[in-house]
């Protein structure tokens, strides 16, 4: 299969990324393979391939907001079926073990391994998952829109679960990034009364036109 190779960090003015033919992975037992449609760019994608923080594998395959159609499983694997559209997010695998994982606040696990890190990504043909960290997308939106919902979406709506906002609201973003916007978007049909605090005027801008007062 062909995928875009990270073989050494560098700055991202120098196209660090490389294409390559690289074999297409088998699903072990419990995990199982898609067929990537798409997969979002960022920031942490970014960090990786500039090398901003210490990589526990070179070479590797960024990508971490994939959609595509699951086409094989391992032994055990009955869900997602082969056919079903999935999608793949920053976190590939936990422990399962620890305070956190039994307490479903696995995202704090300390042995944590993450897509396009510690495991190939979706910036290929194809990847290979645990079958428990693949999530299901309803129909109702395209592969494009659904894959940054993977990433920006889980980190907005969960800083939107943890604040404690209830509808109707007043709620502050400060910054106005990826997370954000998907956040603001969220918080206005619960109808709340939102503010943003950003320096950036582009930011400030989209803003407004999300609805920001």
């Amino acid at each position: 299969m062909r995928a875009m190779v990270l073989e050494k960090p560098a700055p991202i003015e120098t196209s660090p990324l490389v294409l390559r033919d690289v074999p297409t992975p088998d699903p072990a037992a419990g995990r199982i393979r898609i067929r990537v449609a798409v997969c979002g760019v960022c920031r942490t994608d970014l960090h990786t391939v500039e090398g901003d923080f210490p990589l526990p594998q070179i070479p590797v395959i960024p990508g971490h907001q994939v959609v595509g159609t699951v086409e094989g499983s391992g032994e055990g694997v009955t869900v997602p079926a082969a056919g079903d559209r999935v999608g793949v997010a920053w976190l590939h695998q936990t422990c399962g073990r620890c305070r956190f994982c039994t307490s479903g606040h696995e995202n704090l696990c300390d042995d944590a391994r993450f897509t396009g890190l510690h495991a190939a990504g979706g910036y290929a043909e194809y990847l290979t998952v645990p079958a428990a960290f693949a999530y299901p997308i309803p129909e109702g939106f395209p592969d494009e829109q659904a894959a940054p919902l993977l990433c920006a979406g889980i980190i907005g709506y969960r800083a939107l679960r943890r604040s404690g906002i209830r509808p109707g609201g007043r709620l502050g973003l400060y910054g106005f990034g990826a997370s954000a916007h998907v956040a603001i978007q969220i918080a206005r049909h619960w109808g709340c009364e939102i503010y943003v605090f950003t320096r950036n005027t582009g930011h400030r801008d989209l803003a407004r036109r999300l609805g920001a007062a």
